[in-house]
């Protein structure tokens, strides 16, 4: 998919998620044949000519300054991971032809953190959501079902994107698993925005909108999502449900490390050391 199609969907998308009356925009009662606003009603929020927002929905149009753009993120009300992404898929694709990126690696720095964050479980993920490496208490509490040396497997690493969506174990461990899915779909749509010359990251979009019909509903909303902090309850098999928040600490391009914690104090806190004891 070229630039200009790829912002065409976007806008177009979100466009239809928006109600005129959340804008103010007023329908005289009149029957509305789409949902969602209309190009003309959305051009006019932006202060645009409805002209031109139609090129640019339609892909006929190469190019759009960042006051525009701007201007068109605050029409749709997006949210700042949302307006980035906006500006992101505005930018011609330096190289077009697709490529398979060398393997991804933990550097020492990475290697050194994990080590010290051995009472929290941690989790070094890739930017296609790769498990790269996992510290003892991190493999327990997200996946204690698989060889704690899966990670190991260079050409068949865990996925966490492939688990929270095809892995029964990993589906029953979200009590609230539709919000964990919308998570990992939106922040995948940030990273297929920033790496669109990915192969390897197609691919994994491909096969998971191929073997979940869940994935590809929720891919073609077109929602973006950082995921930097969330909270979620669990349903962990051997210590029971508790509610942690999930961190995500990154350093750059490379690899981020997922870490975990509770509330001190909390019944959430105790669940967690008793994994570590039972995991020790």
């Amino acid at each position: 998919m070229n630039d200009t199609a790829r912002l065409g969907d976007f806008l177009k998308t979100r466009r239809s998620q928006l109600r005129p009356e959340d804008v103010g925009v007023r329908t005289y009662d009149e029957r509305r044949r789409v949902p969602g606003l209309r190009r003309d009603e959305l051009a006019r929020l932006a202060g645009v000519s409805s002209f031109y927002y139609t090129r640019l929905e339609q892909g006929h149009s190469t190019s759009a300054s960042p006051e525009v753009l701007d201007a068109l993120a605050t029409a749709l009300r997006l949210d700042e991971s949302e307006r980035q992404h906006l500006h992101v898929l505005a930018k011609p694709v330096k190289q077009a032809r697709v490529r398979r990126p060398a393997p991804e690696r933990v550097d020492e720095a990475t290697g050194q953190l994990l080590t010290a964050l051995a009472g929290v479980p941690a989790v070094v993920l890739g930017r296609r959501s790769d498990v790269l490496a996992w510290n003892g208490l991190g493999h327990a509490l997200f996946a204690g079902h698989l060889d704690f040396h899966a990670v190991q497997e260079k050409a068949d690493r865990p996925n966490m994107a492939r688990l929270v969506f095809l892995d029964p174990h990993t589906r029953e461990l979200y009590a609230d698993w539709p919000s964990k899915a919308r998570a990992v779909v939106g922040n995948l749509r940030l990273v297929v925005g920033l790496h669109p010359d990915d192969a390897t990251l197609h691919e994994l979009v491909g096969q998971l909108s191929a073997k979940s019909t869940e994935f590809a509903s929720m891919w073609a909303d077109h929602r973006v999502k950082a995921c930097a902090t969330a909270v979620y309850e669990m349903r962990h098999p051997l210590v029971g449900p508790l509610t942690v928040t999930q961190q995500t600490l990154t350093n750059g391009p490379g690899p981020s490390v997922v870490v975990a914690t509770a509330r001190p104090g909390s019944s959430s806190h105790t669940a967690l050391a008793l994994l570590a004891q039972a995991t020790a």
